[in-house]
């Protein structure tokens, strides 16, 4: 049974009514996940391309990816780090997150391939893909519900209709992009 707020309904999907139904807990829920995997991606991005945080660097990483099997690894580096930095803001912010929700998806699939050499688990000998699978993952499911309203998207009418389709069409873009890039550029 729906609550009411005046004489509307809380289920009623009007920006009015969106902007002042109070918060419920799966709002919070949604930050607390964007957040937490929006500001680990921007950390990975900023390691790919600044070296921050103990990271390579855009030489040290596409050094990396090049031992991975990816031609150009220092173009690879830039797309890589810029696709964790970009898509791990629009997370954290809630800004287009069907799109930010994409990216993460995509560089997930590539680190999956790289890193299902180790086993599946983080404890087998040379790592795992365990967490690529939980950040992807993640990421299709906050593409698919959205990002709650303590979010920028609440702002952009656009992306509160239609959520599914859109949801569904970005991970199905970064599941595609990624495809394409394992075909053409990992050997």
């Amino acid at each position: 049974m729906a609550s009411t707020l005046g004489s509307r309904s809380t289920t009623d999907l009007s920006p009015h009514t969106q902007r002042h139904a109070p918060l419920h807990a799966y709002d919070l829920g949604l930050l607390i996940m964007r957040l937490a995997v929006g500001v680990l991606l921007v950390g990975h991005g900023t390691q790919k391309l600044f070296g921050w945080f103990g990271g390579g660097g855009l030489e040290g990483t596409g050094q990396f990816f090049e031992l991975s099997g990816y031609t150009a690894g220092k173009t690879m580096a830039l797309i890589a780090g810029l696709t964790e930095t970009l898509g791990g803001l629009g997370l954290t912010l809630g800004l287009l997150t069907p799109l930010a929700g994409a990216a993460v998806v995509g560089t997930m699939i590539n680190a999956m391939t790289v890193n299902s050499g180790g086993g599946f688990f983080m404890m087998d000998q040379n790592g795992g893909m365990e967490l690529d699978i939980l950040v992807a993952a993640t990421a299709a499911g906050l593409a698919l519900a959205g990002p709650g309203r303590i979010a920028a998207d609440r702002f952009l009418p656009v992306l509160r209709s239609h959520r599914v389709v859109y949801g569904v069409s970005a991970v199905v873009l970064g599941a595609v992009t990624a495809g394409l890039v394992l075909l053409f550029v990992r050997n």
